[in-house]
């Protein structure tokens, strides 16, 4: 299947970097609004660059990453193409708080895949929320989709009514454990560590510590209780964080992006 993307921001290119480990750079089609950022992605992956016709007239899938509020003009823009392809291409929208029906209502008859990425598919870590409408063929277009993605990193099913919920935090939970990283390391140096080494200890941290709870299966309260001696160092920490609101912080956060997400439906 020949893969096209619509643009290759941030997400689209992190998608695409994961797509080329499985599936042949020459049959990834770029375009970006900015074409220099597209080509050079496609020197950088070996792939092609397209015009959006182009890649509306002849790709199997299309990777539609354009912003949410550009998305309506740019179906619009590649309609006629789109339905008048006799073999329907999947579509593919990366588009936060952009539904199904109205993709389906944009171009009628098309096969709809919603996805929820998050930038670590770019190095195979990322975690993939999808949902499909009814047109999509389970054992071609989805199936196909699934295996060649299969190299950025987990990808689940999830209702489509719950996906802005589980993009919340799986998707803008990134940046939210960034600026964690990054106040973890803020501290080590405030206390001698240098700063290059600050930033790989808090980085290697929590990787090792979301590795074991996802191999584990363990609660993350009991997992926290695993490491708090009687006493100790960590349990010092922690009560640090209770007292700053770290807790009612995350939890703050993750609401107030699921709310923005649902303010940009309307």
């Amino acid at each position: 299947m020949t893969y096209g993307f619509i643009g290759t921001g941030n997400m689209g290119g992190a998608l695409a970097r994961a797509l080329v480990k499985t599936v042949s750079p020459t049959d990834v089609f770029l375009n970006n609004r900015t074409m220099a950022r597209a080509e050079a992605l496609a020197a950088e992956l070996g792939a092609h660059c397209a015009d959006a016709e182009t890649i509306a007239s002849s790709c199997g899938c299309i990777f539609l990453g354009v912003k949410p509020h550009l998305l309506p003009g740019v179906l619009a823009q590649l309609r006629p193409t789109l339905t008048a392809r006799e073999n329907k291409p999947l579509l593919v929208s990366m588009a936060a708080g952009v539904t199904i029906a109205a993709i389906e209502q944009a171009v009628p008859g098309s096969a709809v895949v919603r996805i929820m990425p998050n930038t670590a598919c770019a190095v195979g870590a990322g975690l993939t929320l999808y949902d499909t409408n009814s047109a999509v063929t389970q054992q071609q277009q989805l199936d196909a989709l699934l295996r060649d993605m299969a190299a950025s990193g987990r990808l689940e099913a999830l209702p489509e009514e719950l996906i802005d919920a589980g993009s919340a935090v799986a998707g803008c939970g990134g940046a939210f454990a960034c600026l964690f990283m990054e106040a973890l390391a803020d501290g080590a140096v405030t206390c001698g560590l240098p700063r290059a080494k600050a930033n790989t200890f808090a980085a290697q941290m929590l990787l090792g510590a979301a590795q074991l709870a996802l191999e584990s299966g363990k609660p993350f309260g009991l997992m926290k209780d695993e490491i708090c001696s009687p006493g100790g160092t960590t349990i010092a920490g922690v009560r640090a964080l209770e007292e700053g609101g770290l807790r009612a912080a995350a939890m703050n956060a993750v609401i107030a992006a699921y709310r923005r997400t649902l303010e940009l439906k309307q």
